[in-house]
């Protein structure tokens, strides 16, 4: 009997779940292709991990995370809710979070979901290929 109440259970869970993934319409598709050398004293914050940089790129400039030493994120500073604007570009806090000025709407900075209530859409993220340990290339395609 457990086992039936345990699958049902199951199967109203996975039922459920939808694809929160969805096409945003509201920042242009633009290409992205970018590289950085960490060896830069610009970068220098990207050495350790939980560390983070801005650089240029994108529709209003990038931000660029150390996850664990060798695998990073990137994510477009134009928050993904809003037409791109100067009062549009995220700005990164207390490491964990990128919060856009315009509303203070927030954004996790490991995958780039929405933290605040009523937004749709993730911050918009770019492919980070590590090349050979200090240099990075952001790209979107």
């Amino acid at each position: 009997m457990k086992k039936y109440i345990i699958a049902i259970i199951s199967l109203v869970i996975l039922s459920s779940c939808t694809n929160s993934s969805q096409k945003n319409d509201i920042l242009p598709d633009i290409p992205v292709s970018e590289t950085i050398d960490l060896s830069l004293p610009t970068y220098i914050n990207l050495a350790t991990p939980g560390g983070w940089a801005y650089t240029s790129g994108g529709i209003s400039g990038i931000i660029v995370y150390n996850i664990n030493g060798t695998q990073f994120k990137a994510f477009e500073r134009a928050a993904p809710h809003l037409q791109a604007s100067s009062c549009s570009q995220m700005v990164v806090e207390n490491n964990i979070r990128m919060r856009c000025p315009c509303d203070d709407s927030e954004f996790n900075i490991l995958n780039g979901a929405p933290l605040t209530d009523g937004i749709s859409y993730s911050a918009r993220e770019y492919l980070v290929t590590n090349l050979n340990g200090t240099v990075l290339r952001i790209t979107n395609f």
